[in-house]
């Protein structure tokens, strides 16, 4: 009988950390998040993003309760499981990865019935929400690409044009990753964009109460995990 997808993942204890030519934060991290911010981001809306778009906020006017946004929630195990922590929440988890999404069948326990998974491009969800003014109660960034290389930064979501769009949503904001760099640079990118006070924090976790089989594998290979969270002031 198959391995349940979280008994494989805590099988899976010899990842590698993060590697990078980067030995602190981005020397030109402040000079483009404040040009990002200057400059209302203006992409096209792609014509292939309106159905999944109108088909996840369809469900959840249809099911009631705050929205939680689980932005690029891979095989959607963290979605499943922030709709069994958040039971009054509708949860929608966004990945563009058809194969990752089709993976969340194997899992065992009660399915709840307060989120849905959704293939879609982020950067085009993100601007339809905004467009509609729809504010998500909580709004999760777990364990991103951390796209490492130095000149990568444009890559990183707090140095891509859509990081201020992202924050007029409003919301808890919480993102996580095991590259301490990527946090540190995140919490600075959301102090210099708010002027709040946004530390970045070691983040302790038993690798089977973890959100993402990410979370998970690295927890179970004792890397250290890190994490910023935000209270974002509304905005219109």
């Amino acid at each position: 009988m198959p391995a349940s997808a979280g008994m494989f993942i805590l099988m899976q204890t010899d990842s590698r950390p993060v590697t990078s030519n980067q030995t602190g934060p981005h020397p030109h991290l402040a000079e483009m998040v404040a040009r990002h911010a200057q400059h209302p981001f203006r992409k096209p809306l792609s014509p292939f993003g309106e159905q999944p778009f109108d088909h996840a906020i369809n469900a959840w006017r249809s099911h009631g309760g705050s929205l939680i946004i689980d932005a690029g929630c891979g095989v959607g195990l963290s979605t499943r499981r922030l709709a069994q922590q958040f039971t009054d929440a509708f949860i929608i988890g966004i990945d563009q990865s058809a194969n990752r999404l089709q993976r969340h069948t194997r899992w065992e326990g009660a399915e709840p019935s307060n989120y849905i998974t959704v293939r879609a491009e982020l950067v085009d969800f993100w601007q339809r929400m905004a467009l509609a003014r729809i504010r998500p109660s909580r709004h999760y960034l777990l364990y991103p690409n951390p796209w490492p290389k130095k000149a990568q930064l444009q890559r990183r979501w707090h140095g891509h044009s859509i990081f201020p769009t992202i924050l007029r949503l409003g919301g808890h904001l919480e993102c996580r990753s095991n590259w301490k760099i990527y946090i540190d640079e995140m919490a600075s990118a959301l102090t210099q964009l708010t002027g709040l006070d946004v530390p970045a924090e070691a983040w302790h976790v038993d690798p089977a109460a973890a959100l993402t089989p990410f979370e998970q594998k690295y927890a179970a290979s004792g890397h250290s995990l890190w994490r910023c969270a935000i209270e974002l002031p509304s905005s219109d």
